[in-house]
């Protein structure tokens, strides 16, 4: 297919069934946050806002947690049909590091999730708070499990090898492993920077079409303090975790700055541009900023940052590539610190809701914590090749024994079928996101359906109220 291997396929359909399922977790993750502290603040101040908000809110977030269900099974299963050597290599680790994640967050979100979702007015407030934190709190915990797997396959630590096997010997050793701390802080918070942006971008959305009602501006204005505050922090997370990358993968560093090779006393230079050539091994057309590479990197002036040929050929990731994926991640990250600048001064000034330049770049964010949680993925793991565990074992002899044909035939079926069901689904979400929160202003709101009293709560009830103001008008008129 198109001149690749085998192993060239199995990447590829790894990096695209895994790239479709990042999208659910991370919203997941951050829209779990979001409602718990919707449902809190309603508890709180009983302003009816924070209740019409969380309840559009829980609507999407079901319909993204099922579609980060279904697409997460695909890829454990992968494991062992296109990465068996690797399963058989390092499955003592890797296969109970997932099993704790099943244990611990799949079973606390099961467990809660039905009441967050239907029992509203089923159950007391209290409980029904408790079960919402504690779907939020599952979220978390899959995160931290799944992020020491990888984590551990990047900087692998606590284990001996015994008969051409990783057999775990300290697991706080295993979990808790070099890079472990600085991915999970920096994976959370990128989640909820990209929740962030994709609720303000609802809100924009609404604003711009005239709809400014008090729920449609608390949503823009909670979404604009989480990114005024949070995507600052993500930049000095990323910073500390670039250090800690360049300390335990200094070839994946020297990958992603395009450098190719230190002039002996000289500090080195930030490549702000260029298009990095693998076969002569230089950046080409590069612009330039002496001694910045050196102060970001090191925070000296005049230490250098080991280069791609200080490493064998063998050994080096593909820079071509993270170069400018991790310069997507880190244009995104500066466009979000600067929105939330501007959002502080437009509040300050009183036109937050009102500026349309503003509210029209915001809708053009509302993708962009995701885009960028996809390039930092893709700078991290392009970047750890040619090793599937860093150091330990090569991607090469982690595959199972597939034909070209097997590999062209599932890669193409994968396509088909995740374009058309996950199509749907996502279709669906932003129907649900273009009609916006219901107002129940002066409302006991105990009906849990729509126009049902005391019934459980219905969170994809939106289908059979329509999607849209046309067919909401229609109905209304009892057409």
């Amino acid at each position: 297919m198109f001149g690749l291997e085998a192993l060239d396929l199995a990447r590829i359909q790894f990096a695209f069934t895994v790239s479709f399922h990042i999208l659910f977790p991370a919203i997941t993750i951050g829209l779990a946050s979001y409602l718990m502290v919707l449902e809190g603040m309603w508890l709180k101040t009983r302003d009816d806002t924070y209740r019409d908000l969380y309840h559009f809110w829980s609507k999407i977030f079901a319909v993204n947690f099922g579609m980060g269900v279904v697409s997460g099974l695909v890829m454990a299963y992968q494991f062992g049909t296109n990465w068996s050597r690797f399963s058989d290599f390092a499955g003592a680790v890797t296969g109970p590091l997932l099993t704790y994640e099943v244990l611990t967050a799949f079973f606390l979100e099961a467990g809660f999730l039905g009441v967050m979702l239907f029992g509203w007015n089923r159950v007391g407030r209290g409980m029904h708070f408790f079960s919402t934190a504690m779907v939020a709190l599952g979220t978390l915990i899959s995160t931290f499990w799944i992020l020491a797997s990888n984590s551990w396959m990047q900087t692998p630590q606590g284990f001996e090898i015994i008969d051409g096997r990783v057999i775990p010997v300290d697991w706080l050793a295993v979990i808790f492993n070099p890079s472990f701390p600085y991915r999970l802080a920096h994976m959370a918070t990128a989640a909820f920077v990209a929740t962030a942006f994709f609720v303000g971008a609802s809100a924009a959305w609404h604003l711009l079409r005239g709809r400014n009602t008090p729920a449609i501006r608390r949503m823009l204005s909670m979404a604009m303090w989480m990114a005024l505050v949070v995507a600052p922090v993500q930049a000095l997370i990323g910073d500390a975790h670039g250090l800690n990358t360049l300390e335990y993968q200094p070839v994946k560093i020297a990958a992603i700055e395009g450098h190719w090779e230190n002039k002996p006393g000289e500090p080195t230079p930030l490549i702000l541009f260029g298009i990095p050539n693998m076969k002569t091994e230089t950046t080409d057309y590069k612009i330039e900023v002496p001694y910045l590479g050196s102060l970001i990197l090191t925070h000296s002036l005049d230490k250098q940052i080991p280069a791609m040929k200080d490493f064998p050929a063998a050994d080096r990731p593909n820079s071509t590539i993270v170069f400018f994926t991790f310069r997507i991640m880190v244009a995104l990250g500066m466009l979000m610190i600067f929105i939330g600048l501007w959002s502080l001064w437009l509040r300050k000034r009183g036109t937050l809701y009102e500026n349309r330049w503003f509210l029209r770049l915001v809708l053009w964010m509302g993708p962009s914590g995701l885009i960028a949680i996809l390039a930092g993925w893709f700078t991290t793991e392009i970047g750890r090749q040619p090793w599937v565990v860093y150091g330990l074992m090569r991607t090469a002899d982690a595959s199972s024994n597939h034909s070209v044909t097997q590999m062209s035939i599932t890669l193409i079926m994968f396509v088909v079928v995740y374009f058309s069901l996950f199509g749907v689904g996502l279709g669906y979400m932003m129907r649900l996101v273009r009609k916006g929160p219901v107002t129940h202003e002066g409302d006991d709101h105990t009906s849990g359906g729509p126009g049902q009293k005391r019934t459980p709560a219905r969170p994809l009830s939106a289908a059979v109220e329509g999607t849209d103001d046309g067919h909401s008008d229609s109905l209304k008129k009892g057409n």
